[in-house]
């Protein structure tokens, strides 16, 4: 019985030391899966503010150099200015009154449809 429980004892510290490392390496994994799923957030958002920022610059320069040719054509010192105003104020109008969020939605289910579980193919029942 000795010898038994010797050769017990003998396999179970390899066991332990496998399920251990098989542990580390699982977690190691699951680490490098979040410091890429993190390096691919920051990417994003600072892209998106790179662009936003542009962007918002952009249609600043716009605006002004459309007011300054606007007032060169009418001959005036404010008209263009406020003809450029006015089309924003308008713009603002039509997106806080006229469109719904259900215009919104369905754009952000459409572009993010599929981006999440891209393996997950299960068939919606119509």
């Amino acid at each position: 019985m000795v010898n038994k429980d010797n050769g017990t004892r003998e396999k179970n510290p390899n066991l332990m030391e496998n399920l251990m490392g098989y542990i580390d390496t699982r977690i190691d994994i699951i680490r490098l899966e979040i410091q890429e799923k993190l390096k691919g957030a920051f990417v994003g958002i600072v892209h998106g503010i790179l662009l936003g920022f542009f962007a918002f610059m952009s249609v600043i320069f716009v605006s002004i150099f459309l007011g300054l040719l606007l007032n060169h054509l009418l001959d005036s010192t404010f008209w263009g200015f406020g003809i450029i105003a006015l089309l924003y104020v308008i713009i603002l109008v039509v997106l806080v009154v006229g469109l719904d969020k259900k215009v919104f939605n369905n754009i952000a289910d459409k572009t993010f449809d599929n981006t999440i579980y891209k393996t997950d193919k299960r068939e919606k029942s119509i």
